[in-house]
């Protein structure tokens, strides 16, 4: 595009005629837009896996249909505090993108007392930790319970999936591999999902999947119902990996570009909800935080202080999809439909 030289020939022309010098003006506002657009599309960026402030976007219209099937996505981060995200110069898009979007919980925990990581995951699965204390693996700890939650939802005929990152989805991931750990995937501590432990389970090969299909699952519209996401051991906010050697740099890139390709879902903008949180405080119980983002939430910021567990976002999904009994301590935990404008209805199954 042309852009202005008061000394062009064009300046020359234009003194002699004012009617061209009105078009002229009109593309010389197209060109000062072009420049602004042009310099917009570079803040935000990725660079080396890092991003810089981002710029708040215009995100996807997003209406729920009547009648459309609720699809539910929970992704777990680790190991921080939200004093510790919240404000975060290493967390520029949850703190300028999503927490302005989301309705949030300020005083969200993980259940007193219960460390490390693995107990919360199952706590997030069946409102108890089984007496868990530690991070051993499936062949240690494996429990032939079938009142948790994926059990529930098989029963009423609502899919579930396990996206877990850096496994390969030949084997039930019953062992360590890559940046994946079996502590951090709670549904493959249960017997009826495993077949007892069994790495050929044809049940948990097709429930426990790799975290690449998800965006080609979600484009053709095969997600299924309730989704569970992990990111690795350096995407989770758990290690320091390079080249950021920043747990939650890395965290926030990572959701930086994952968080978009479910927003611009059907599943999502028909009536998803995303909530994102983390399996414990870093050496205490928290507060650890929670994002809800949904067509149905509030949004816009929204945020209380009133007090929440992972017992309140099991009894959530359990209430969102009608499955009973309410599991363990979600019988008594209150639930997250205050940070919803409109709370859905069971959804159909």
């Amino acid at each position: 595009m042309y852009c202005w030289n008061a000394r062009s020939p064009l300046h020359r022309l234009l003194v002699r005629a004012p009617l061209l010098g009105l078009i002229v003006v009109l593309l010389l506002s197209g060109c000062s837009s072009l420049q602004r657009m042009q310099q917009t599309s570079t803040s935000g960026s990725i660079e080396s896996g890092v991003p810089t402030t981002p710029v708040v976007p215009t995100n996807p219209v997003a209406t729920p249909v009547p009648g459309a099937p609720l699809t539910i996505f929970v992704i777990l981060m680790e190991n921080h505090d939200w004093r510790d995200i919240q404000g975060s110069s290493s967390a520029p898009y949850i703190n300028n993108v999503l927490l302005p979007q989301a309705s949030y919980a300020q005083q969200y925990y993980n259940p007193p007392g219960v460390h490390p990581s693995e107990p919360n995951y199952l706590w997030l699965e069946a409102g108890m930790n089984f007496r868990v204390i530690d991070d051993a693996p499936p062949a240690v700890h494996h429990f032939g319970a079938s009142n948790h939650l994926v059990t529930l939802l098989q029963h009423a005929h609502i899919s579930w999936k396990s996206y877990q990152e850096d496994i390969d989805g030949t084997t039930c991931p019953l062992e360590s591999v890559n940046d994946y750990a079996p502590k951090h995937n709670p549904m493959v501590f249960f017997d009826d999902v495993t077949r007892g432990n069994d790495p050929h389970s044809a049940n948990c090969i097709a429930h426990i999947r790799p975290y690449s299909e998800l965006a080609n699952d979600l484009k053709q519209g095969n997600a299924a119902r309730y989704n569970f996401i992990t990111p690795n051991l350096c995407n989770d906010m758990h290690n320091s990996c390079s080249p950021t050697n920043d747990s939650i740099r890395q965290g926030d890139a990572w959701l930086q570009q994952q968080i978009p390709l479910i927003q611009e879902s059907r599943a999502y903008q028909q009536g998803g909800i995303i909530f994102i949180t983390w399996d414990e405080g870093e050496g205490d119980d928290g507060p650890i935080g929670l994002l809800t983002l949904s067509p149905y939430a509030k949004g816009r910021g929204y945020t209380n202080t009133l007090h929440y567990t992972h017992s309140s976002l099991l009894r959530t999904v359990q209430e969102l999809y009608g499955v009973t009994p309410l599991l363990g301590d979600a019988a008594q935990a209150t639930d997250l439909r205050d940070l919803f404008s409109t709370f859905p209805t069971p959804a159909k199954k």
